[in-house]
């Protein structure tokens, strides 16, 4: 047993550093692709068709294709691409991952989006046109609030698996926690990491589930009292 947990403290400063990249991916992720996703939900509904086909394609192909091709595509193949138009554009995997992961969440999150507005009864716009209000105001003060309950359900659901997600990452060899766990074990020829970092990432994702089910109990406590 003290040899057993002498293994576990000598493996957990590494692992706890693929904790830290993890952690910096997820938090980048939500912060950039969160509010990416609304134009693209807004441009996805809008009556100008080059914009609308546009953001359609964009959220199709991203949600059409492996994460782990597109992480393959940018870190590999973009490079090629620019070297042939005669720019040298070399991406670190770090930030390589960050803008793959943002682009691809953000067309999740436009059709969590697109979705959620849908969901907001006709009736509403009607309203609203018969006030005199824009579409811009119509859609920022009276139907983008009332899509926050609907939204908020798939939103969390998609938090909980972008913390799966980042694992992908170790394949353009991102030092997150999978990476450090894999290291380790390929070191150690000892599976102890593996169950290391599967417990960690159970943790997040216990943590995560608790924070959105308060959340949406705030809220609805929030909404009863208005109603």
């Amino acid at each position: 047993m003290s040899e057993f947990m002498e293994y576990v403290w000598m493996i957990l400063p590494s692992l706890l550093r693929g904790v830290v990249v993890t952690v910096e991916l997820f938090v980048l992720t939500l912060v950039l692709a969160l509010p990416l996703g609304l134009p693209l939900a807004l441009g996805s509904r809008c009556r100008i068709a080059p914009v609308r086909w546009i953001c359609q394609a964009y959220i199709w192909v991203f949600r059409g294709t492996p994460l782990i091709l597109q992480l393959f595509a940018f870190y590999f193949f973009l490079p090629i691409f620019f070297k042939g138009l005669g720019i040298n554009l070399m991406l670190d995997s770090f930030p390589t991952a960050v803008i793959t992961f943002v682009l691809n969440y953000a067309a999740y999150f436009a059709e969590i989006y697109r979705g959620g507005i849908a969901s907001v009864g006709r009736g509403q716009f009607e309203a609203a046109q018969s006030l005199g209000l824009s579409p811009a105001r119509t859609m920022m003060g009276i139907i983008l609030p009332q899509t926050f309950k609907t939204v908020l359900p798939p939103i969390s659901n998609e938090t909980i698996t972008l913390v799966k997600d980042t694992a992908l990452v170790s394949v353009i060899s991102v030092g997150e926690l999978l990476k450090a766990a894999n290291d380790a074990v390929n070191r150690d020829v000892n599976a102890t990491a593996y169950a290391i970092a599967a417990i960690i990432y159970l943790l997040f994702t216990f943590l995560l589930t608790l924070l959105s089910r308060k959340l949406e109990k705030r809220y609805s406590r929030h909404e009863a009292k208005e109603g």
